[in-house]
C-alpha cells in the first residue's frame, strides 16, 4: 500500500547503476556541481557558487543542500538583499564572458519577487543567471500557507510565476522526477549563447525535502560546448557585396563583440579596410580608446565623431548589438538617404532589425571570414583622414572636460573632472562599473578604455542599484584586479547593502559616491523636456509646497562606514586626488565621498550630440513644457523607418 504524499521511485533505466537516493534539493546542488562550459579548448565550472538568504521556504530544503554539499562542491555566499543578488550574479558572469555564472535562493514569497528587477536585468542583458526562489507546497496540506498569494482563478499560480515574463526558462518542479528533464533544459539555456539569461526554477518547499532515487547517470559530467557558429555563404557573400559597395562605411560594436571575444577580430578588420568603428555602451572597450579606428560612443550619449559619421554612412555593419533607441537616436541618427544594414549578430531576431542584411553568426567567426571575403577593400583615405582628424578634435574636448586649472585644485569637482581624476590613476587592470544616473552618459562620451573588459556599465537595463553588488561579482570573477563602483548619491540609496558581503567576503571593492543632493540625471532630462526638475531634488519642502528648501542633512560617508567601508571624505579636487590614489592601493572595501558642483561651459562635459525620444505633453500651459513640445517636434519630424 501506498503512503499518502509517497511517491514511489522510478524506474531505472536498463545500464543504470545503483540509484543514489538524495532530496531533491541535494540532487540538484550535485547536478550543478558537475556542469562545465567548454569554448576554444577553455573548460570552466557553469555554476560556481550560490548566492542565499534564506528563511521558511528554502532554509530546509536547498540550505541543508548546501550545508551537506560543502563550499567545495558548492561555494555559498551570503547576500543581503534578493535583488542585488542577481546583480552580483550577473557581474560575476558578464565577467567570465559568460561561460560561469552563480545561483541565487531564496524563500518564497517577498524573496521570490524581490529577484523580479535582477531577473529582467539578466534577461536584457543576455547574462546568464540561475533562479531558485523557494515555492509554496506542491501537495497543499494547508492552504493557504505563510506568504502565500491566493488567486481565486488559478490554483497553481503563485508569485514566483512573475517571474515568467522575465525569464528565457522557467519551470515548476512539482515532483521529484521532474527535476531531471527540467535541470538539463536549465543548463541548456544558460549556455547558449542566443537564448541565455535568467533561467527560473522554482522549487516548492515540500518537494525540495523530498527523497527519491536518483538515477547514478543524472550527475555524471557533462560538458556544455558553447558553439561558434559560422556564417551562411549567402549571407557572407551578400554582406562582402555591400561592403565593397560602401563609401562611407562604419561599424557598430555591440556587447556581443565582448560575449564572443571578437575584440582581436574586430581590430584586425578594421585595421585592415580602414572602416571606423562606433561603440554601444556595452560594446565600448570592444577596442582600446587609442586604436586608430575607435571613435568612441554612438548615439544619445555618443561622440560628436561617430555621430557625425554615423549621420553620412551609407553601409552601417550593426556587430553584435540590439540597436537600442539610445544607440540609433531613436531612429533618427543614420540620416543618409542610401543607407544600407548589415546585421551581423548571433540571434536571427537582431540580426534583421533596420531591415539589415542578416549575417547570423557568432561574431568572431564572422568578422574573420567576411575580412577575406573582402580582402584588398579599404575605404578612401580621404574618408580615413576626414574621422581621424574630427577623432582627435573629441580628444581635445575629453582633454577640456578633464582638465582641473590651477585656481580649480581647492574647488569641488565636477563629475567630468571626478572622470579625468580617475583617469589618471588608473592603469588597463581596472574595471569600472556603472549603470544608471548621468554617469552613463558622461563615461560613454568621456571614458578612454584601456582593455577590453574595463568599461562596465549595464545600459540595457539601466538599474539604479546595479553597481555595488554588481562589483563584487566582478571581483569573485578578476581576483587582485582593481574594482570600482561609480555611483550618485540616488543610486547609492536604492542599494547600499551589499556592503555588508564586501566587508564579510573581504572583496576589496572602490566605492566612489558622487553627492549631488538628488536625481542630477533625470533631474536634467525633467528640465529639457518641460518637466522644470519636479520631483528630482533631495531638499526639504519650501514654503510654496515645492522640495525647495534646503538640501537634505543626508551623510552617505556616514552610512557607508556604519556598514563597515573604510571611507574617505573629500571637499576639493585636491583631496579627491589623493584619496583616488589611496583607495587603489587599499586591500579592503574602501569608500571615496566627494559633493560634486554643476559643471560650467567650460569644464563640463560636451551635451547630448544625437537626440532621444522622451514624449512631451502635447498641450500644457506652463510655458516650460510648451517649449519642450516645439522642440520634441521638430526633432521627431526627423524620424525614419529604415525598410
Amino acid at each position: 500500500m501506498v503512503r499518502p504524499g509517497h511517491r514511489p521511485p522510478a524506474a531505472l533505466p536498463p545500464h543504470g547503476g545503483p540509484p543514489v537516493r538524495l532530496t531533491v534539493a541535494q540532487a540538484l546542488v550535485r547536478f550543478l556541481a558537475r556542469q562545465y562550459t567548454e569554448r576554444d579548448g577553455q573548460r570552466r565550472r557553469l555554476v560556481a557558487a550560490t548566492w542565499g538568504i534564506f528563511g521558511h521556504g528554502n532554509v530546509a530544503g536547498i540550505g541543508q543542500a548546501l550545508l551537506e554539499a560543502g563550499g567545495q562542491e558548492m561555494p555559498f555566499l551570503q547576500g543581503r538583499n534578493e535583488q542585488a543578488m542577481v546583480h552580483a550574479a550577473v557581474g560575476y558572469a558578464r565577467q567570465c564572458g559568460r561561460l560561469s555564472a552563480h545561483a541565487v535562493t531564496t524563500s518564497i514569497g517577498p524573496g521570490a519577487t524581490n529577484l523580479v528587477t535582477g531577473a529582467a536585468l539578466a534577461t536584457v542583458n543576455r547574462i546568464p543567471v540561475l533562479l531558485l526562489p523557494g515555492d509554496t507546497f506542491a501537495t497543499r496540506p494547508a492552504d493557504p500557507v505563510l506568504q502565500q498569494l491566493e488567486v481565486p482563478y488559478a490554483g497553481d499560480v503563485s508569485v514566483n510565476d512573475a517571474l515568467r515574463p522575465v525569464s528565457r526558462y522557467f519551470d515548476r518542479i512539482t515532483r521529484p522526477e521532474a527535476l531531471i528533464p527540467a535541470a538539463l533544459q536549465a543548463v541548456r539555456v544558460l549556455t547558449d549563447p542566443v537564448q541565455t539569461g535568467a533561467v527560473t526554477l522554482a522549487l516548492p518547499q515540500d518537494v525540495q525535502a523530498e527523497a527519491y532515487d536518483w538515477p547514478e547517470e543524472f550527475f555524471a559530467e557533462r560538458v556544455w560546448g558553447v558553439r561558434r557558429p559560422r556564417p551562411d555563404r549567402r549571407e557572407l557573400a551578400e554582406a562582402a557585396e555591400a561592403v565593397r559597395g560602401s563609401a562611407r562605411p562604419l561599424i557598430v560594436a555591440g556587447g556581443g563583440i565582448r560575449h564572443s571575444g571578437a575584440q582581436a577580430a574586430l581590430a584586425a578588420f578594421a585595421e585592415a579596410t580602414g572602416i571606423p568603428v562606433a561603440s554601444t555602451q556595452a560594446g565600448k572597450g570592444a577596442l582600446r580608446h587609442d586604436h586608430p579606428a575607435d571613435v568612441g560612443g554612438i548615439g544619445h550619449t555618443g561622440t560628436a565623431t561617430a555621430d557625425g559619421l554615423a549621420r553620412e554612412a551609407d553601409l552601417v555593419i550593426a556587430a553584435g548589438t540590439r540597436l537600442t533607441d539610445f544607440t540609433t537616436a531613436s531612429a533618427t541618427l543614420f540620416r543618409n538617404p542610401a543607407v544600407r544594414f548589415v546585421g551581423l549578430n548571433l540571434d536571427p531576431y537582431d540580426a534583421h532589425k533596420l531591415a539589415a542584411r542578416p549575417l547570423v553568426a557568432d561574431a568572431a567567426e564572422a568578422l574573420g571570414e567576411l575580412l577575406d571575403a573582402v580582402a584588398g577593400y579599404r575605404v578612401d583615405p580621404a574618408y580615413e583622414a576626414a574621422y581621424t582628424s574630427a577623432r582627435a578634435d573629441w580628444e581635445a574636448r575629453v582633454d577640456r572636460a578633464y582638465a582641473v586649472p590651477d585656481e580649480d585644485e581647492d574647488a569641488p569637482p565636477t563629475q567630468a573632472q571626478v572622470l579625468g581624476l580617475l583617469d589618471a590613476v588608473v592603469d588597463g587592470t581596472d574595471i569600472l562599473i556603472n549603470a544608471a544616473g548621468s554617469l552613463p552618459g558622461d563615461l560613454h562620451k568621456l571614458w578612454r578604455p584601456r582593455s577590453p573588459d574595463q568599461y562596465h556599465v549595464e545600459y540595457g537595463y539601466s538599474c539604479m542599484g546595479y553597481e555595488i553588488p554588481a562589483a563584487i561579482g566582478v571581483a569573485l570573477a578578476a581576483p587582485g584586479r582593481p574594482v570600482w563602483a561609480l555611483v550618485g548619491d540616488g543610486t547609492y540609496l536604492m542599494n547600499p547593502t551589499e556592503i555588508v558581503t564586501a566587508v564579510q567576503e573581504g572583496v576589496p571593492i572602490r566605492l566612489v559616491i558622487l553627492d549631488n543632493h538628488g536625481y542630477a540625471s533625470i533631474g536634467g532630462l525633467s528640465g529639457a523636456v518641460g518637466g522644470e526638475g519636479f520631483g528630482t531634488a533631495y531638499r526639504f519642502r519650501a514654503a510654496d509646497g515645492s522640495y525647495g528648501g534646503e538640501p537634505l542633512p543626508l551623510d552617505l560617508a556616514a552610512n557607508a562606514a556604519s556598514l563597515g567601508m573604510a571611507v574617505i571624505r573629500t571637499r576639493t579636487i585636491g583631496d579627491l586626488r589623493k584619496a583616488l590614489s589611496e583607495a587603489r592601493a587599499a586591500d579592503r572595501p574602501t569608500c571615496v565621498y566627494a559633493q560634486t558642483r554643476t559643471p560650467d561651459t567650460v569644464s563640463g562635459p560636451p551635451p547630448a550630440q544625437a537626440w532621444w525620444d522622451v514624449p512631451v505633453a502635447e498641450t500644457a500651459t506652463r510655458a516650460s513644457a510648451v517649449e519642450a513640445r516645439e522642440e520634441y517636434d521638430r526633432q521627431a519630424a526627423q524620424r525614419r523607418r529604415h525598410l
